[in-house]
């Protein structure tokens, strides 16, 4: 068995210490983290029950009563925003690992066993390619029934074929390293050659196409909620409240507006940091730009 090993992300020397020094991904962790916190603390951080109607206090503005004012239904925006937090972070999580689940394996199996096999699932991800991502969501997800569930399984679907051609990619390169070759030349099994040699080189690409992803992921949510495809009323999801608050932008202009700031806001944070752990985990920005 070869030796020498493909260089893990973790073990590259000063990655670490080159994120902890690039701005801009230790700002979008700060913000990422913030809303984590509010989401994780949601239920005691709110002022109200997020879907106790009041119809006397319908479309109250911001104030002492009510920090960010009140919806249509006299509901509490600052608390439906809150847990709007917990839902749309949840979303974005749940469909990047759907896409990672199924993408990941394919793009493996693509890449390293090649031939038919390969020619076969490139072409299926090819016709899944062929259609926008929010389009190939919104057609799932309407197959399915709208639910925020279904909202989920949908996005991830639609995300598979980007993950499942960069993994390919990888794997085509890193068959060309020599102790790849080596390991396969002494009779390492597959499976081995592929976890121990393949995979660290497909970890750091991943890592950063899926941090970028579950912002990319969030806005088709929020897209397909704002259509009545996703979540359900009375659900707090921001996509929902912003469709919502869209016929009362100029009486009640509260009621849409926050939720957008927090959509922004995530995949503002989201973007920051998945380009700090590009120019970190990509050598050949290192000298490109400074981390």
């Amino acid at each position: 068995m070869p030796s020498s090993t493909p260089e893990s992300v973790a073990g590259r020397p000063g990655a670490l210490r080159r994120l902890r020094r690039h701005r801009g991904a230790v700002l979008g962790a700060i913000i990422l983290a913030g809303l984590a916190g509010v989401a994780a603390m949601a239920p005691w951080l709110s002022p109200v029950d997020p879907i106790k109607t009041a119809p006397r206090e319908a479309l109250k503005g911001p104030g002492a009563a009510h920090v960010l004012g009140t919806d249509q239904y006299g509901r509490d925006v600052l608390s439906r925003v809150l847990h709007g937090a917990r839902i749309s972070l949840v979303v974005g999580l749940v469909s990047v690992s759907i896409a990672l689940a199924l993408g990941v394996p394919v793009g493996l199996a693509a890449g390293y066993r090649a031939g038919r096999l390969d020619a076969l699932l490139m072409r299926v991800m090819d016709v899944m390619l062929a259609f926008p991502g929010v389009l190939l969501a919104l057609a799932i997800v309407s197959v399915l029934t709208p639910s925020l569930a279904n909202l989920m399984i949908a996005v991830g679907l639609a995300a598979v074929p980007t993950y499942a051609r960069l993994v390919r990619g990888s794997v085509l390169a890193a068959k060309q390293n020599l102790y790849v070759e080596a390991a396969r030349a002494v009779g390492c099994r597959d499976v081995l050659v592929v976890r121990r040699y393949i995979l660290p080189n497909v970890v750091a690409p991943v890592i950063v196409t899926a941090t970028l992803g579950m912002g990319t992921a969030i806005l088709s949510a929020a897209a397909l909620s704002f259509l009545g495809l996703g979540s359900q009323p009375p659900q707090p999801e921001w996509g929902r409240m912003l469709s919502e608050g869209r016929d009362y932008l100029r009486e009640a202009w509260w009621i849409s507006t926050f939720p957008g700031v927090g959509i922004m806001l995530t995949v503002l944070a989201m973007n920051l940091l998945g380009d700090g752990l590009r120019d970190v985990l990509d050598p050949r920005l290192q000298h490109e730009r400074p981390s």
